[in-house]
């Protein structure tokens, strides 16, 4: 089988499947494209065809529908009909009468016809059209065609010349291909391929669909492109519904629209192997020996066939996992209530977990039982201090359910419990569920504020559309300063994250600080100092330190709830911001097996944020991209808010990855903070773009992003530089916009604040912009002397990929200056350091060729250039005019005739035919 790389979808194009069919029609004639109900198949035929007409080929289209394999020649008769008449008028008599007859009766009996002639008719057809122009017959549905017109195609096609191709597109099923029946072995297969998570994401934005649910779509969906937006369709409705948003921990709704593409995908099993598949979809682990177990001694047989269909995928250990997540749903969803429980009562005598067979007891009866529910709640429990807080939370529900009416003290804890649980877990969906069925009851005002305390905390980035819960939280709390404490705590917080507003943060943050001392509650105390240490980081109080340092004097738990607000945390957190990059490791190691055994998503995530982070500014891109994956598939697996995966992906992406990968994370990192009204990520996905866009030479555009970042941290009224560094990065992209003047105005001011705040990594950083200022202005010596101090101080604080970069920006200098040994060593400086540290598309960049030899040519003066004043010079020698460069540059027709009067100078050159050539030499 032929693997394609690609997509199959109208929206998101398909050039790299096209070019696999392409290659396969060239070299064999015949392909088959192949993948599930879906995948795409119709839209690649679609493009191969139209791609066939456009080069003046004769395109012969088939497509059977379901009930036509049933009909005997009834796809031979309506691939006849769609040939041109002229091509019939020159069959001999018998091959018309045999043509005519199977047209107008298709569905007669067939003892009549002459059978031989209709034969030698296809194969004349088809000669005689190759003979006019090539001809490509396109067979979608494949699958659905008659045994009869099989058999029939298979005799033409061994009879064609070579200027008939044939692509034939099929669903993959259980059974064997059409292919071979209709040309035999040996043609390769073209297989669909699904969607990758970033497709997935551009196939929601162009439809319309929250990006932000990427992810967990992407995992619901396998990738099929159909059910993908299906699903996503679905979820828009069930918001709607709900008149919210949809939320990024809610549970697919596998209904309507999804249900049936499911369906579809679902019918290429045969019954026997569905009844299997259904208990794999009740088991939390499937595998072949525990579907034996469960009384299914031919699992191993069945599963094979539903493999072959692109249903499952069975590992070499015998696990078995879907393809597609919404595919179990649908199987348990349209199982009768009978048939679910059988599959449950057999799954608990076979799983060899206790808490498993707990689970599975409980979910085949319906039926109130006080000694099953204090079994599920003792499962619940053991799972809590495995970690497993979502499965905590889901056993406490179901024991809850199990509790009979007369214990109604006994299910409110066990749902405040399960509320608390799934908060935990960041499971919106259960938080809600449990906190709805709490407020139902005569619950005290605590069990109350404790259930909607966890519905904020399983919101994870999106608090600002909880105004409502933390109100009637606060109402609750009255009077028990331990509750307020609590809700204040989560008030700084969203200040903070939601409204991008330190000062209220840190107020909120006192205030709970103050109310967690009458309450006695030093967990609460210890974490309301973090949050003021925070933000008084961020708004530069050289207090933030003794504040950190009292919160860490507290006697707390190892790893309280939330750990970006533990004070160990932001320990670390400012040993990042402060390049003491070892100890900040250090401790990151400490916290992460911690967090690992606490089972929140969130504070696991937190951690793995911070080491890519680290490894990153460490110059250890391997790692750190490591780091990013692993972050951002829990960020799937836990259906947390995807903008901080996707800006640490995109942090990744852009030091040891692709400068093109990046920027599509950092873009879904800029669209989803959007949508959850995230200011924090929101700035930091900004940056990551504004990075991207700089180091690729797109100038005009990295001034633009980082203005918005500029503009979001002063509406944050962020002072410490130290934190989030674009300072430089839009000093620099204003310098290769021709903006020297501005980028001094910016860099001096905050070179002080960074100076006066001891933040010595933002100096070398700001002074780095600063040396390309001086060279911009005409002092290129000093703009050298300050690079290669830069350089050793970026070397002294071990941040290996801030010195290459200071080595790239040190060969544009010397190379302005056409100096060229000393630029060519700078560049192979830079390269070295970044092939060290894996930062592949730097390690590209500083590759790039140096000006050629010959003093006063034309290649040493391009090298002179700024990148702005290349960029018009481009546009120019290419014919625009200059209203024309001014529009596409966002400048002044005056700036740019200035500019070109510069460029002439520089170039030696008079009229823009020069202008042109001197570009082609360079």
């Amino acid at each position: 089988m032929v693997a394609a790389t690609g997509h199959a979808d109208t929206s998101v194009g398909h050039g790299e499947l096209i070019k696999a069919v392409d290659r396969a029609l060239t070299t064999h004639g015949r392909a088959l494209l192949t993948g599930p109900a879906g995948a795409g198949k119709t839209e690649v035929v679609r493009a191969v065809s139209a791609a066939a007409e456009a080069r003046r080929e004769s395109v012969l289209r088939l497509a059977p529908e379901a009930a036509d394999q049933w009909i005997p020649e009834a796809s031979a008769a309506a691939l006849l009909a769609s040939v041109p008449a002229a091509a019939l008028e020159e069959l001999a008599g018998p091959q018309r009468t045999a043509i005519a007859l199977l047209r107008r009766e298709a569905d007669a009996p067939r003892a009549g016809r002459d059978h031989v002639a209709l034969r030698l008719a296809v194969v004349e057809v088809l000669r005689t059209l190759a003979g006019r122009q090539p001809v490509l017959l396109v067979i979608d549905n494949a699958q659905w065609l008659d045994a009869e017109s099989t058999d029939l195609l298979r005799f033409a096609l061994r009879l064609t010349p070579p200027r008939v191709r044939v692509l034939a597109a099929e669903r993959v099923q259980g059974g064997a291909p059409v292919g071979e029946p209709l040309w035999g072995p040996g043609v390769p297969a073209v297989r669909v391929p699904p969607l990758g998570a970033d497709e997935v994401a551009e196939l929601l934005l162009r439809h319309g669909l929250p990006a932000r649910l990427a992810g967990r779509i992407h995992q619901a969906s396998g990738g099929n492109p159909r059910l993908a937006l299906a699903l996503g369709h679905s979820l828009a409705e069930a918001a709607e519904a709900r008149d919210c948003s949809a939320h990024h921990a809610d549970p697919l709704p596998v209904s309507g629209q999804a249900r049936e593409v499911a369906r579809r995908l679902l019918a290429g099993a045969p019954a026997q192997a569905r009844r299997t598949l259904l208990l794999a979809a009740l088991a939390s682990r499937p595998t072949i020996s525990l579907l034996r177990r469960a009384g299914r001694p031919d699992a191993e047989a069945e599963l094979a066939e539903a493999e072959r269909a692109a249903l499952v995928r069975v590992g070499e250990d015998g696990t078995v996992e879907f393809t597609a997540g919404a595919l179990p749903t649908a199987l348990a969803a349209d199982a009768g209530w009978p048939e679910r429980a059988a599959g449950h009562a057999a799954l608990a005598a076979a799983v060899d977990d206790p808490v498993q067979a707990v689970r599975h007891r409980a979910l085949a009866v319906d039926t109130p039982d006080q000694w099953l529910a204090a079994e599920i709640t003792e499962a619940a429990a053991v799972c809590r201090s495995r970690g497993q807080r979502a499965l905590a939370a889901e056993l406490g529900l179901l024991a809850a359910e199990r509790t009979p009416s007369r214990l109604a003290g006994e299910e409110l804890s066990r749902l405040v419990t399960a509320a608390e649980d799934a908060g935990w877990a960041g499971r919106a969906d259960l938080a809600r569920r449990a906190t709805r069925a709490v407020l139902a009851r005569d619950a005290s005002p605590a069990d109350r504020v404790r259930a909607r305390l966890a519905v904020i905390d399983a919101a994870g980035q999106a608090l600002g559309a909880l105004d409502e819960t933390f109100a009637y939280a606060m109402d609750e709390a009255a009077g028990d300063p331990a509750l307020q404490a609590a809700v204040q705590l989560r008030i700084a917080w969203k200040h903070n994250l939601s409204d991008g507003d330190p000062v209220r943060s840190r107020d909120a943050a006192a205030e709970a600080g103050t109310l967690a001392a009458l309450g006695g509650d030093q967990t609460a105390e210890a974490m309301a100092l973090t949050v003021r240490a925070r933000m008084g980081r961020i708004l530069g109080d050289a207090g933030a330190e003794e504040i950190l340092s009292e919160a860490l004097a507290l006697p707390a738990p190892e790893v309280p709830l939330g750990m970006r607000n533990a004070p160990q945390y932001l320990a670390v957190r400012h040993a990042l911001f402060d390049d003491r990059l070892a100890d900040a490791r250090r401790q990151l190691m400490v916290l992460l097996p911690a967090v690992q055994r606490t089972g929140s998503a969130e504070d696991v995530f937190e951690v793995l944020r911070s080491l890519t982070e680290v490894e990153l500014r460490s110059g250890r891109c391997e790692a750190a991209s490591a780091h990013a994956r692993r972050a951002l598939e829990l960020t799937i697996e836990a259906g947390l808010s995807p903008g901080p995966a996707w800006y640490v992906a995109a942090m990744a992406e852009t030091m040891g990855g692709s400068f093109a990968r990046a920027e599509s994370f950092a873009r879904r990192g800029i669209q989803a903070s959007q949508e959850e009204q995230d200011q924090v990520f929101l700035s930091r996905s900004l940056h990551a773009l504004g990075l991207i866009e700089l180091a690729t030479g797109e100038a005009a555009k990295a001034v633009a992003t980082l203005r918005r970042v500029a503009e979001l941290e002063a509406a944050q009224q962020v002072v410490d530089p130290s934190i989030l560094r674009w300072h430089g990065e839009l000093a620099e992209a204003l310098i290769a916009a021709d903006a020297p003047g501005e980028a001094a105005e910016l860099i001096d001011p905050v070179r002080a604040v960074a100076h006066e705040l001891g933040r010595t990594g933002v100096v070398a950083a700001l002074d780095r912009a600063r040396a390309l200022c001086l060279s911009a202005q005409g002092d290129a010596d000093a703009a050298v002397r300050l690079l290669e101090d830069t350089g050793q101080r970026f070397e002294a604080l071990g941040l290996p990929l801030e010195r290459g970069r200071t080595l790239l920006a040190l060969a544009r200098v010397e190379r302005r200056r056409r100096r060229r040994a000393p630029a060519r060593a700078a560049l192979r400086a830079a390269a070295g350091v970044f092939e060290l540290a894996g930062a592949a598309p730097w390690t590209e960049l500083a590759r790039e060729p140096a000006p050629g030899d010959g003093a006063g040519s034309p290649v040493t003066a391009a090298a002179a250039l700024t990148e702005a004043e290349t960029r018009l010079a481009l546009l120019v020698s290419q014919g625009a005019s200059n209203q024309e460069a001014a529009a596409k540059l966002f400048l002044s027709v005056k700036t740019v005739e200035a500019r070109l009067t510069r460029i002439y100078q520089k170039l030696d050159v008079r009229s823009r035919a020069q202008l042109a050539t001197a570009l082609r030499t360079r």
